[in-house]
């Protein structure tokens, strides 16, 4: 039976590389909320304008507007078969809306949590540097450029530090995390139908858990 793949992961946990991954190795669509959301902005349709309007005034789209873009999305060609999901549900009332959905497309729900811990987390979001010229990423932590504070490819240009990666900053986007995904855990969990991978480990060694259970 096809699945909806869905991967949970905190931000920092790897589950957008791992999502991609399935999606050029194995054929399995990719489908994000934040394309979506992008998508929309672009889009000339009855759905993209209620979008772009709620965007305009900064306020939060409903799970009812969220459900119906994704619904929309998921309808097309490409979503056939087994596709993942990134970044949705966020809430249990998404989880639940996501039931009627994979009734509606005869497919079975799988959720997969991309573990790390607390700590490897901080160090991956707080110490993420880039190079305004190339865009190459470093970390000063697990990849740091041979001058410190300096690009490889251009060693005259200082690295930047995005303020969003801010220790406060990020403790607060991981508290938040937590406190929205807990009941989404608890949820799978219940039903038997939530699985865990450790997230610390290789890129390739996560990619061979998840597929082996995909």
């Amino acid at each position: 039976m096809d699945k909806i793949i869905v991967l949970i992961g905190a931000p920092g946990a790897g589950k957008g590389t791992q999502a991609r991954l399935l999606d050029e190795r194995r054929g399995i669509p990719q489908i994000s909320t934040g394309d979506m959301f992008r998508e929309m902005k672009t889009l000339d349709t009855p759905l993209a304008k209620e979008v772009q309007e709620i965007m305009a005034s900064g306020k939060l789209i409903s799970d009812e507007l969220t459900y119906q873009i994704v619904r929309e999305r998921t309808s097309k060609p490409d979503t056939a078969g087994t596709y993942v999901l990134d970044g949705y549900p966020r809430t249990a009332v998404q989880a639940s809306q996501l039931e009627e959905l994979a009734k509606e497309q005869g497919k079975e729900i799988l959720a997969i949590e991309v573990d790390v811990e607390r700590d490897e987390l901080m160090k991956r979001l707080t110490g993420r540097r880039s190079c305004p010229v190339c865009g190459e990423i470093y970390n000063v932590y697990s990849k740091p450029p041979a001058i410190e504070g300096f690009c490889d490819e251009h060693p005259d240009v200082a690295l930047t530090h995005r303020a969003d990666d801010s220790e406060e900053k990020v403790t607060v986007r991981l508290e938040t995390y937590d406190e929205l995904t807990k009941p989404l855990l608890e949820y799978y969990a219940s039903s038997g139908r939530l699985e865990k991978v450790d997230g610390t480990g290789e890129i390739e060694d996560i990619y061979g858990e998840i597929e082996g259970l995909v």
